[in-house]
Parts: C-alpha cells; structure tokens; sequence
C-alpha cells in the first residue's frame, strides 16, 4: 500500500501559487501561445452595469456629476461598446482580456462579482478567445491582461495579473 505524506499550509500555497502563476502570465510571458482553445461558453459576464453618472441625476449619485468620478462600474463589452463615452466621462476604463478557462481570470471576476471596483473605474470585461480583432489592436498575447484605454481607444497602459478592483485601479495611469 503507498505511503502518503500530509501536505502542509505552506506547500499547498505554493503549489497553488506555482499553479496559478503559469495561467496569469506576465510581460516576460507575453510571447508565450495562450493556452488550448475553449471549447466552453464564454466567460462569465459581469452583472448589467447600473447607470453612469452621466446617466444618473445627480442626486440619486450623492452629487456625482458627468464630469467628476463616477462609481465604479464593471460591465461586459456590448455595454461598452454602446455607450463608451458615458463610462469615459466618470473616470478610468480598463479592457480586462479573461477566458473562463484561465483559474486567475476566474479568480478576478468572482473579486469584481462580489466587492465590485473602486469610484472613477470602469472594468470592460473582454472575452479573450472571441476578441481576436481586440486583441491584435492592443497586442495582447495571454489572457488576464489589462489595457487601459482613453476615450479614443488609445491604449495609456497594459498590464496583467491584478486580482481585484483595487488592483486594477492602482496599477492604472
């Protein structure tokens, strides 16, 4: 009969991270191929977005205005793309590029899902098996990678690995 040894706390942490690590990827990684491709529907998209503050009197936002940091929102790219002005005119935007094959994609958006983002950011939730032509616009290579765009497209920063909105939001420019 074999001869089982425990795993401790530590070990299983870093098996977890080790794990984890190979699906995040990171700018030493960009080059590497994304993975196998998803046979799954696409990932999990974000609840629909309240409306912008540009949307929303004033009063029904605590006195946020269009032109001031609106709350946060966390929307997927049809909302995005409907109206994209209305989330540039309350802060940041951010395209998350996830798969819901990917463990620290799944890990983001149950983060975004559950505590949402913070004030003035707007997180795009971008299925990065279907956004082929997103995709090559921002050079993206490997899933859970985030681009920071201004209200014309123009990507400010790339980046990858944040977990949560707070994450996301201090790594923006």
């Amino acid at each position: 009969m074999p001869s089982f040894t425990p795993i401790t706390a530590g070990a299983m942490a870093l098996a977890v991270t080790l794990a984890l690590a190979g699906c995040a990827g990171d700018d030493t990684a960009a080059d590497a191929p994304a993975g196998p491709a998803s046979t799954a529907a696409s990932p999990a998209a974000p609840p629909a977005a309240e409306p912008s503050a540009a949307e929303t009197p004033a009063a029904e936002t605590g006195g946020t205005t269009a032109t001031e940091a609106g709350p946060g929102a966390w929307v997927d790219l049809a909302a995005y793309e409907a109206d994209p002005a209305a989330y540039h005119d309350t802060g940041d935007v951010v395209l998350f590029f996830n798969a819901d094959w990917c463990p620290t994609c799944q890990a983001t958006v149950a983060s975004l899902d559950a505590d949402g983002v913070p004030d003035g950011l707007t997180v795009v939730s971008v299925d990065f098996d279907d956004s082929d032509a997103l995709r090559q616009r921002y050079g993206v290579t490997v899933q859970h990678t985030y681009v920071q765009v201004d209200a014309d497209g123009q990507e400010l920063a790339t980046f990858t690995g944040s977990l949560t909105g707070a994450d996301i939001a201090a790594a923006t420019v």
